[in-house]
């Protein structure tokens, strides 16, 4: 006699096995301490890290081990179930643009007032293609859609605002360290710069974030007050130190305050991913950047994001939880 082998049989028999649903990626149990800082945390102060994928962050953001692939897939609803991670970068964009469906995914997968900070396409940002093997045949080549703005509503804006909607943060354009003169001189890509953020589709918060020391100068700054954009500060060994930079962003009447704290000084992206991986802990603190971040949050009204990488001090959700506890002992 033929059984049906999803039934038990007059025998005893029973049917094999069923695969077991697969869990999702579990959220870490906030601390105490964590719950504490976010619930005093002024709502307009959104902090964040520069991406997600990181499996070293186990019973710190994420309840247990799992590999990057799977958290880059599907861990951010559990990131976003941390209380003091408001906001995160998608750094993928800045490499090649993503489809609206791609992005509608992400903004699924988190609350409603979660925000994303979104990089341009390099494209963008690049005068010249660098002299590097991924590039190809364009390297050293100029490039024709540098400061384009139809490839930036294509590309970026559009995309942007029709997957993440009202969950939108900052789309930063990243000016990369390039040659001054490739950009036309530090007063002409002012002018360029103008000229195509008023371009642009109004509506999104738009910041520039810049790599060239040279290029940070009143031209530069009078062309995103012109047209309602902010510089994005950044705490990299190639930009003046965060205070002052702060100081000039918040001239004038900037719509918000943005910053990445990315790099501790002293070290190159490489040297500081092999010093701090798997990013569990803090390595190296930085006082000092943590004190002007903390200080320039704490010294306006405007709506801060502050976005920090793991290479900055060793671990970025670390990182926000020591700069919002300084944060409310300013409050």
């Amino acid at each position: 006699m033929r059984r049906n082998p999803g039934q038990l049989d007059l025998f005893g028999g029973s049917p094999p096995p069923a695969t077991p649903a697969r869990e999702g990626v579990a959220a870490a149990e906030p601390s105490a301490e964590v719950a504490a800082v976010a619930a005093r945390l002024p709502a307009r102060v959104r902090l964040g890290t520069s991406s997600w994928s990181f499996p070293g962050w186990a019973g710190i953001v994420y309840g247990r081990a799992e590999s990057q692939g799977r958290l880059a897939r599907e861990g951010l609803a559990a990131y976003a179930r941390h209380p003091l991670l408001r906001t995160v970068g998608i750094d993928r964009t800045f490499y090649g643009p993503l489809e609206a469906r791609e992005l509608a995914a992400y903004a699924a997968a988190v609350p409603a007032d979660f925000r994303f900070l979104v990089k341009a396409h390099e494209l963008c940002t690049l005068a010249r293609f660098p002299a590097h093997a991924r590039y190809g045949a364009q390297r050293g080549q100029a490039n024709a859609l540098f400061l384009d703005p139809r490839h930036a509503e294509d590309a970026v804006v559009a995309p942007a605002v029709d997957g993440l909607g009202g969950k939108l943060g900052p789309i930063v354009f990243q000016f990369p360290p390039q040659d001054v003169a490739a950009l036309g001189g530090a007063d002409r890509f002012a002018d360029k710069l103008h000229d195509f953020l008023r371009r642009l589709p109004r509506g999104p918060l738009y910041a520039v974030e810049l790599r060239n020391a040279e290029l940070l100068r009143p031209a530069y700054l009078e062309a995103l007050a012109a047209e309602g954009a902010c510089h994005c500060v950044n705490a990299h060994p190639s930009m003046p130190g965060v205070e002052a930079q702060a100081r000039l962003a918040l001239q004038g009447a900037p719509p918000a305050l943005v910053v990445r704290w990315m790099l501790h000084r002293g070290f190159s992206y490489e040297g500081a991913r092999d010093r701090y991986a798997p990013f569990d802990r803090l390595r190296d603190e930085d006082p000092q950047t943590r004190e002007a971040i903390a200080r320039a949050c704490a010294g306006t009204s405007l709506p801060c994001f502050v976005v920090i990488n793991n290479k900055a001090e060793g671990s970025a959700p670390l990182s926000a939880l020591a700069l919002a506890a300084r944060l409310v002992e300013l409050a």
